[in-house]
């Protein structure tokens, strides 16, 4: 659920952000023929360069230890409800352990969040981080369903996405409000109109099967799973289906499983206010003193003007577009993700005031999945598919308007806009599923579930909150007093110990333990 003008939150994770097969719909499904899917032989080869679709760029980098990285694909069926009909292809990836095969315990299985983001793509740029962790498992990512390599949804092109990211995604009067409803149904009929026969088979639930088969096929007997961001959501159904494979999990930037998507959108109001306020006196407190403000208040007031000017009169960006208000928006909430990015932050403010948008907007692109040629990955296309496929909610203008005092209230500056995203599933092709995700796990093992205090885009109450949800004896709840999306990737030495720790030992960390 982070957001950009798309008008649906999407939740990426900081490690993701600080970075052909485009199968159209299911282009490239094939016959079940009652095969045995849990039987098959993945064909693994060394990786090509991603797609378009999965982010593009050069193929993945050589380990450290020289080993490269390998692909495969596996096959599971478009309908989990027809299990024996078609299949559809699954992207996966892996790095074998590095230790002695005594010593394996077998796959960890990562999702990076979206949902949307491509396993394939995001795990090598990560690899060394979990060196340690490769030491007894093989580490495993992939491109679930509807994104990437595996089967992707498709709905408007480049160009057209070009323009549906710098459409006025807070509308100020009836005129505006026309257009931004006209242009989300004609997002979204272009992927019905692309992609409607997956459509009805992306939800949370068919991707939490696809590791369950995928589990049986990598020859586990148990699912080790190392889920960020709405990766904690994915791996908190699949430890409600299948809590008897659950083996050594960590949720990290918890999804909150309580809310419903109203409820998520004014959390991350709150949540993105709190990393600006965070931001800002971080900023004053220098002692070189502050670019883009004398006080914290004269942060974000500054930052507030310059979003109502260039509401007025967007500003040179990236050639040969202009930063408007959204992607000045977007790009300085792609900034608040982790710490590591407030001084590109200052520096793009700075430049801005000056009349330069070009380092917010490549801080836009990032997180919309924009590469510097100009192409898309299926980012924003997948995650409103999948959000729209899993909840049920279906928001009106009039919905949007009773509420807007509250998210304006939670943030002057990321409120309207997160408002406004709740429109996105409108005049959606498939129904949504559920108000909120089931996550209950009655005889699961113990999932360490790990909150950030300074989280933006999963607050750190979800955290609690999942751990509550998921039953007694199941979550193992771990706070990190820092800053930015999620905490493994912060480097925290504590946070660090306790989750290598228990994936390596299976030692549990005493619950309430607090990392700072």
């Amino acid at each position: 659920m982070l957001t950009s003008p798309w008008p649906r939150p999407v939740a990426l994770t900081a490690i993701a952000v600080l970075l052909s097969l485009s199968a159209a719909g299911c282009g490239d499904e094939a016959k079940g023929d009652d095969e045995d899917l849990t039987a098959q032989k993945l064909s693994w080869k060394t990786c090509e360069a991603p797609s378009e679709s999965q982010g593009g760029g050069p193929a993945p980098s050589p380990l450290a230890d020289g080993d490269a990285w390998q692909c495969a694909t596996m096959k599971a069926p478009l309908d989990w409800d027809e299990p024996d009909g078609d299949t559809i292809p699954l992207a996966l990836i892996r790095a074998e352990s590095s230790g002695a095969k005594s010593r394996r315990i077998g796959s960890l299985v990562f999702n990076f969040g979206g949902p949307g983001l491509s396993g394939v793509k995001t795990l090598p740029s990560f690899g060394e981080d979990y060196a340690n962790l490769r030491t007894r498992y093989d580490l495993v990512s992939f491109d679930p369903r509807g994104v990437g390599r595996s089967a992707g949804i498709e709905c408007e092109d480049d160009e057209e996405l070009d323009e549906y990211f710098q459409q006025d995604a807070t509308p100020d009067d009836a005129s505006e409000r026309t257009e931004f409803l006209d242009n989300t149904k004609t997002f979204n009929s272009a992927c019905e109109k692309n992609s409607g026969k997956a459509l009805p088979h992306v939800r949370t639930t068919d991707a939490a099967r696809d590791m369950n088969l995928m589990r049986q096929v990598l020859g586990d007997d148990r699912l080790h799973y190392f889920g960020f961001s709405y990766g904690t959501e994915l791996g908190g159904v699949y430890a409600h289906l299948f809590p008897k494979s659950v083996g050594r999990a960590v949720f990290d930037a918890v999804v909150d499983p309580t809310k419903t998507a109203e409820q998520g959108s004014l959390g991350q109001a709150e949540g993105f206010q709190l990393a600006l306020d965070s931001y800002a006196r971080d900023c004053v407190a220098k002692a070189e003193g502050c670019p883009v403000g004398d006080t914290e208040q004269d942060v974000e007031d500054r930052i507030t003007k310059l979003l109502s000017d260039l509401d007025g009169e967007p500003i040179t960006g990236a050639f040969p577009r202009d930063l408007t208000e959204s992607d000045a928006r977007t790009g300085i909430a792609q900034a608040l993700y982790s710490q590591d990015l407030w001084p590109y932050l200052t520096e793009g403010l700075e430049q801005a005031y000056g009349g330069d948008g070009r380092l917010l907007m490549l801080l836009s692109d990032s997180l919309n999945g924009r590469s510097e040629n100009g192409e898309y990955s299926n980012l924003t296309a997948a995650n409103i598919s999948i959000n729209c496929a899993d909840d049920k909610p279906r928001y009106t203008t009039e919905d949007v308007e009773a509420r807007l005092a509250d998210f304006r209230t939670a943030s002057p500056v990321f409120g309207e806009w997160l408002a406004w995203s709740m429109l996105s599933c409108t005049d959606w092709a498939v129904a949504g599923a559920a108000d909120r995700p089931d996550v209950r796990a009655p005889g699961s093992a113990p999932i360490l579930v790990i909150g950030n205090t300074g989280d933006p885009a999963t607050p750190y109450e979800g955290a609690r909150r999942m751990v509550g949800a998921l039953g007694e004896g199941v979550g193992v709840e771990l706070t990190y007093k820092g800053q930015g999306h999620g905490a493994y990737g912060s480097g925290n030495a504590c946070v660090r110990t306790a989750v290598d720790g228990y994936l390596l030992t299976g030692k549990v960390p005493k619950a309430g333990t607090v990392c700072s």
